[in-house]
């Protein structure tokens, strides 16, 4: 086993057992959502995890371990540190292994952890992609690249609706990515159910997910598969009402000339403000649905043999 992986008793005996196990990120504790409301959410997806079938592996670095399952107090910590731990992509996690530190593990880095301790199923709330105004700014995440090399499942509520979606489909496309509908047709845009954008396939079950998944992994093909889970119709957002207070986020944005790993923080914060919450409540309510489906899944994916 890597030196540096470190799996909690629970997970570890589970995939010991070939029992249903499924990744979840910290990022969305330590950056996306502002304490408490951080592990309230963190202790509810795992727990919707459970009630599903399958074991939570809460995923991040602490202490210069990458960790495989997150107890209660070390949720806790990451919710109260907040954005004073690194936010960990691809590129900072041997700096983060080096000097012992801690680190909130995105998109990308969940997929890698997941993947090195053999879990392959992984909830999520939306993707990155290519930010507007990519074609300036090459501004796209590490996200899609990850999709295309790593062999984890990948079941989020579309990618971030502050990106830009049709790029973001071209590049998945590009890189060989399939990007399947879970019961739908079109591409979900995280707080909404509607983008305007078609999916490469739709699939109604978890059963079918499994199955899709086994196919690939037994063909060698390289990289992910991602699902987009359409938030649920009571809590979507109208598209004009996300799409106006996007706008007026990124104009806010590229006024105070925000960068980098600091854009999607800026942005969602500064949509939860323009909503007057709502949003929060949205993101709160699809990341449970994802674990919910995930859970599902992973234990159809154990059904397989």
């Amino acid at each position: 086993m890597n030196k540096y992986l470190s799996l909690s008793p629970e997970v570890e005996a589970a995939l010991s057992a070939g029992r249903p196990v499924v990744a979840l990120e910290s990022t969305i504790i330590s950056h996306g959502m502002p304490y408490p409301q951080n592990v309230e959410t963190a202790l509810r997806v795992e727990q919707t995890v459970r009630d599903n079938g399958a074991v939570p592996a809460t995923i991040a670095v602490i202490g210069g371990k990458l960790k495989a399952g997150c107890n209660k107090d070390e949720i806790e910590y990451l919710g109260q540190k907040g954005q004073a731990i690194t936010k960990a992509s691809r590129r900072d996690l041997s700096v983060l292994l080096a000097r012992k530190a801690d680190g909130a593990t995105t998109v990308t880095t969940t997929m890698i952890i997941a993947a090195m301790a053999g879990i392959q199923v992984f909830a999520t709330g939306g993707i990155g992609g290519v930010h507007q105004g990519a074609q300036q700014t090459f501004d796209i995440s590490a996200d899609l690249e990850e999709l295309a090399q790593t062999p984890v499942m990948v079941i989020c509520a579309g990618a971030k609706s502050i990106l830009d979606l049709g790029l973001t489909l071209e590049y998945l496309e590009t890189k060989g990515v399939p990007v399947i509908g879970y019961g739908t047709d079109e591409l979900p845009a995280f707080y909404t159910r509607h983008s305007g954008f078609n999916v490469d396939y739709r699939i109604d079950t978890p059963e079918e997910l499994a199955v899709s998944f086994r196919a690939k992994t037994d063909c060698g093909l390289k990289g992910g598969m991602l699902v987009t889970n359409p938030i649920p119709e009571e809590y979507s957002m109208p598209k004009h009402i996300i799409d106006k207070a996007i706008n007026e986020a990124i104009k806010e944005m590229d006024r105070l000339g925000i960068r980098g790993k600091q854009c999607t923080p800026f942005l969602l914060a500064k949509v939860k403000e323009l909503t007057g919450g709502d949003s929060l409540a949205a993101n709160i309510q699809l990341v449970l649905n994802n674990a919910r489906l995930a859970a599902l899944t992973a234990a159809a994916l154990c059904q397989i043999r």
